[in-house]
């Protein structure tokens, strides 16, 4: 089975909404994709400088690692998961699959 990450970035619609954008992002969309085959986890990273997009991360499992991403991204067309409009779609959030290479775990600790 290959792991992988989705990394996806996005950003609010607007300064105002950001707080909105935030509660729907860790409260509705990350446990609504760690429910669907093949995402295992999900965790959601802030630009330490204040500045550019937000990133989540998805944790993926699954023997076709793309197929994952579509059914992903068909369950949102079919409106399964519940999208905000706190989340800026213009441009689309820029998303990258990316499979796992190589592991390094350190040791003695």
């Amino acid at each position: 089975m290959a792991k992988g990450l989705l990394y996806v970035e996005t950003w609010p619609s607007a300064p105002e909404r950001e707080a909105e954008y935030h509660s729907w992002y860790d409260e509705v969309h990350l446990p609504e994709v760690v429910a669907l085959d093949g995402f295992v986890s999900a965790r959601r990273l802030a630009p330490a400088d204040g500045t550019g997009p937000f990133v989540a991360l998805y944790e993926m499992e699954a023997d076709d690692l793309p197929a994952a991403v579509d059914r992903l991204q068909e369950a949102v067309m079919r409106g399964e998961l519940r999208m905000s409009d706190a989340l800026r779609t213009d441009p689309m959030p820029m998303m990258r699959l990316m499979e796992v290479t190589a592991v390094h775990e350190p040791t003695g600790r």
